[in-house]
């Protein structure tokens, strides 16, 4: 087989140019309506993992003009504060967006916390009213890092009508919305997780013409489970120690020997995550309009 190295998924690029015009649309948003859309994330605890993609989160707001309104509680939040605070911005008109940084500590129940916020301020897209409407195929406020991974794929060209497409991880905040986005633009899914057999994961995996991957684990697809000029997303973020004990990031996927077959491949970092901050700037303007600019019938 002559050897190929795979096109990069640029999702850094692709992020870069969508939040440029979304800047362009805050700024008209803000001369019609006397302000800017408004996003709040609320974060527990002193997680550096999350401490850092809140940061990411608020500078990118900062960049395109949308105010944030994050607050960072104790670890020993109780349940009770937790969800007043969430009440709280559901009826606070400069917020349209809210988003609660998972994962909580262990003492706080996550989902109930998630459906105490206001469906139409749920930009992570995760109360259950959004999910349904996503079951439905219904416009609404979709999960930031499927709708991230759609648009990369759009952007590309990339066919998904009448492809065979594998999902590896099967979570609400990924696996789940993804597979009936993939479904709605009407791709073949195939959902695998960890009671997959592993015998069985590999003969899927071989048989993708799509392979997307979020499963946590360093280079858990290797060149010899990848259909060769298949489209592989990496979805996965780990943190490592190279040889000479730094951290870095790293995905799902053994990218160096899986360029060498896949046509396309999502780079870690630089691929899925950047898009996944854009949705969240994209849903948070979506339902500012869908507040203040319905038109009724």
């Amino acid at each position: 087989m002559t050897s190929q190295t795979a096109q990069r998924l640029d999702g850094k690029a692709l992020a870069q140019q969508i939040q440029t015009e979304l800047q362009q649309r805050v700024s008209q948003l803000q001369s019609q309506l006397g302000r800017a859309p408004g996003l709040a994330v609320l974060m527990v605890g002193d997680n550096p993992a999350s401490a850092i993609y809140v940061r990411n989160k608020q500078r990118a707001c900062e960049k395109i003009g949308i105010n944030s309104f994050g607050q960072q509680f104790p670890d020993n939040t109780t349940q009770q504060e937790l969800e007043a605070k969430i009440e709280q911005l559901n009826q606070d008109e400069r917020v349209d967006g809210i988003l609660v940084q998972l994962p909580l500590p262990e003492h706080l129940n996550a989902i109930q916390a998630l459906y105490k916020i206001a469906p139409e301020k749920d930009v992570d897209g995760l109360h259950p009213s959004n999910l349904g409407q996503l079951v439905r195929n219904e416009k609404g406020l979709k999960s930031c890092t499927p709708a991230g991974v759609m648009q990369l794929l759009e952007a590309y060209n990339i066919s998904i009508a009448s492809k065979k497409a594998l999902v590896i991880g099967r979570s609400i905040l990924v696996g789940k919305p993804l597979a009936l986005m993939l479904l709605a633009a009407n791709a073949t899914v195939t959902m695998a997780h960890g009671k997959t057999p592993p015998n069985d994961l590999e003969g899927l995996s071989q048989q993708a013409d799509l392979l997307f991957v979020a499963v946590g684990k360093p280079g858990f697809i290797t060149q010899n489970m990848v259909k060769p000029g298949a489209v592989v997303v990496d979805i996965g973020m780990n943190r490592i120690q190279d040889e000479q004990g730094k951290n870095r990031l790293t995905g799902d996927v053994a990218s160096p020997e899986v360029a060498e077959v896949a046509s396309y491949l999502t780079p870690v970092p630089g691929g899925v995550g950047p898009m996944t901050v854009t949705m969240l700037l994209q849903n948070t303007i979506n339902s500012f309009e869908n507040r203040f600019l319905t038109v009724d019938p």
